[in-house]
């Protein structure tokens, strides 16, 4: 139930962040579409792929245990955050073009744009930033159960901890599902 709350309070944090999207995009359409040509959908589409990926997985991982084995879980959680760190490092070559370029909050030579390409880059920044911060944390926390496993704290009859970092790194899924349409595709 702890976790069910915990992945609550995350909706809350991100359904925040979406409704200031939706907002700031009914106010600056035209500057919104404008600065979302400037993001590279092949990457993005990449990142979709690899995150989607990352959830089988997970999924695999969790059945492998309940089945007694381990040796499979720890491989697919090994995979889960292998995927994880190629999405990280393709978002890191994503975000150096766009500073390489002068396209980040504060910059002085986006100072002169329309405001709505201002706001779109910087909703962007955050709320990506925020989402790379998660999967950092889920890395971590697979990492842990990956370690509980090896140890055989989690076991086919306790797998409780690898369960909720499954569903821990579903929602952080499920959350670059919806960032990545609406900033690199709808916009």
């Amino acid at each position: 139930m702890g976790m069910w709350l915990f992945l609550f309070t995350e909706v809350l944090l991100f359904g925040g962040l979406f409704v200031l999207y939706a907002v700031t995009l009914g106010r600056f359409p035209v500057e919104f579409h404008e600065a979302s040509q400037l993001l590279s959908v092949p990457m993005g589409t990449t990142n979709t792929v690899v995150l989607i990926t990352s959830s089988l997985f997970a999924v695999l991982a969790v059945t492998a245990l309940q089945r007694g084995d381990r040796k499979k879980s720890e491989l697919f959680i090994g995979l889960t955050i292998v995927l994880a760190a190629c999405f990280l490092i393709i978002k890191y070559f994503e975000w150096t073009a766009k500073f390489h370029h002068g396209i980040y909050p504060g910059s002085p030579d986006i100072a002169d744009w329309e405001p709505g390409k201002q706001a779109f880059f910087a909703l962007y920044y955050a709320m990506t930033g925020l989402h790379g911060i998660h999967i950092v944390i889920g890395m971590a926390v697979l990492g842990w159960v990956w370690w509980l496993i090896r140890q055989e704290d989690c076991t086919p009859e306790y797998f409780v901890a690898l369960e909720n970092a499954g569903l821990y790194w579903h929602l952080v899924d499920l959350i670059w599902i919806f960032l990545f349409p609406l900033f690199y595709l709808i916009a």
